[in-house]
C-alpha cells in the first residue's frame, strides 16, 4: 500500500481543473466560482489532501515561520499570570502578518534532555526571551550562536539586543509616593522572586537579585522608603501573596501600616492575609499592587495599582522581530505605566 502524500496535482486531476486553479482554491488569492471550489474541495477530501505542505512554503521563503518564545518558568505556571497571557496575545497578533506562529519553550529542561536541544535545533526565524536572568542568559547565548534575531521582554541583554520594557522603577516610586502622601511611615514590600528557583523569604543585605523587574521595582520603592523591609515571594500568585502577608502581618508590634506588592496577584494575597488576622483594608492596612489586571474574586476591593500595557509590550516585541527579519534595525522601547487609585489605600489610623 502506498503512503505517498497526495499533491495539488493529484487534486487538480481528480477535480478536472488545472493545478494553478486548484492551488488558488487553497490560497484564496484569486476568486474562483463556487462550483469549481466545491469540485476541488471534494476531490481533496476524497484524496485525503489537507492543503499545501508548509515545509515547501518555508523552503521557498527561506524561513520556518516559527518565532520561539522562551520563558524562565514552567510553561503551565507562566500562563497562570494574566500579564503574560495578555503579552502573548499582543505578540501573536504582531507576528501573524509574517505568516509566523509561536513555539513556546522553557529556558532549561530540569531533566537536561529536551528544551536546551530545542533551542539549538528548532527551525526558528527569531526568538523572544521573556525576562533575562539566570538560565535565560544561557538561552541568549544559544540563539546568538545560531545568528537568530532576538528580542528581550522585561530584561537587559545588552545594548545590541532590542529590549521591550516598562518604567518599573519610576512606576513603583509613584505608588510609594502615594502612600507617603497619605502619611504612611511603616511600609513593607512584597517583591517578585529575586532570582530563578528562589524560595520565598526576606531579602537581606547582600541578597543577589538577578531578575531585573524585581530589582527595578524594589529600587523605586526604596527611593521613598529606604528602610522598608522586603519579602520576596516565590512567584506572582495569590497564594504566594497570602503566604508573604501572613509573615509580614503576623506581629502586631512590628506590623506595617501599608504593603507595596510588586504584582496585583501578590497584592490580592496580602489582602486575604490581612483579613485572616482581622485587619480591615484600607482602614488598618493599605495595599498597592502592580499590573492593572482583573483579579477574580477580589471585589469589593479595587486595587490601587500601576496599570501596565501588557498587550502593547507583546505587540512591540513582535514588531521588533518583523523589523529584524526584514533587515532593519529594531529599537528598544520602554512603556509607561499609569497610576490608578482604588479603594485599597487610605491614611493610616491615628495612634
Amino acid at each position: 500500500m502506498s503512503t505517498r502524500r497526495a499533491t495539488i496535482s493529484d487534486v487538480a486531476r481528480e477535480a478536472g481543473v488545472s493545478p494553478s486553479t486548484a492551488s488558488v482554491v487553497f490560497s484564496g488569492k484569486t476568486p474562483v466560482s463556487d462550483a469549481t471550489r466545491r469540485r476541488v474541495l471534494d476531490a481533496a477530501s476524497a484524496l485525503g489532501y489537507t492543503g499545501p505542505d508548509p515545509r515547501a512554503a518555508s523552503l521557498r521563503r527561506g524561513r520556518s515561520g516559527i518565532v520561539g518564545v522562551v520563558f524562565e518558568e514552567h510553561l503551565g505556571t507562566a500562563f497562570l499570570d494574566p500579564v503574560k497571557t495578555l503579552m502573548m496575545d499582543g505578540l501573536s497578533d504582531a507576528v501573524a502578518p509574517l505568516g509566523a506562529g509561536l513555539l513556546l519553550l522553557r529556558d532549561h529542561d530540569p531533566s537536561e534532555s529536551g528544551t536546551a536541544a530545542s533551542l539549538m535545533t528548532a527551525p526558528l526565524d527569531a526568538a523572544v526571551l521573556v525576562g533575562c536572568s539566570g538560565h535565560l542568559r544561557e538561552s541568549l547565548d544559544a540563539v546568538r550562536a545560531r545568528g537568530i534575531p532576538v528580542v528581550v521582554v522585561e530584561g537587559d541583554a545588552g545594548d545590541d539586543v532590542p529590549r521591550i520594557g516598562l518604567d518599573n522603577r519610576e512606576a513603583q516610586r509613584q505608588a510609594a509616593s502615594h502612600l507617603r502622601a497619605l502619611g504612611h511611615r511603616r511600609v513593607a514590600v512584597v517583591t517578585l522572586p529575586a532570582r530563578a528557583g528562589w524560595d520565598a523569604g526576606w531579602l537581606l543585605d547582600g541578597t543577589a537579585i538577578t531578575i531585573d523587574v524585581t530589582r527595578e521595582r524594589l529600587a523605586g520603592a526604596l527611593e521613598v522608603y529606604p528602610d522598608a523591609p522586603a519579602y520576596a515571594a516565590a512567584g506572582s500568585f495569590i497564594d504566594e501573596g497570602l503566604a508573604a502577608g501572613r509573615v509580614i502581618l503576623a506581629d502586631a508590634a512590628t506590623r506595617p501600616t501599608a504593603v507595596i506588592a510588586q504584582s496585583d496577584l501578590l497584592a490580592a494575597g496580602v489582602i486575604r492575609a490581612a483579613e485572616e488576622v482581622g485587619l480591615r483594608v484600607p482602614e488598618d492596612v493599605s495595599v498597592t499592587g502592580f499590573d492593572g489586571i482583573v483579579v477574580d474574586g477580589l471585589a469589593p476591593y479595587e486595587l490601587t495599582t500601576l496599570v501596565q500595557p501588557a498587550a502593547d509590550k507583546g505587540r512591540a516585541a513582535g514588531q521588533a522581530v518583523a523589523a529584524m527579519l526584514d533587515g532593519a534595525d529594531a529599537a528598544s522601547i520602554r512603556f509607561t505605566c499609569e497610576f490608578r487609585e482604588g479603594n485599597t489605600t487610605a491614611p493610616p489610623r491615628a495612634g
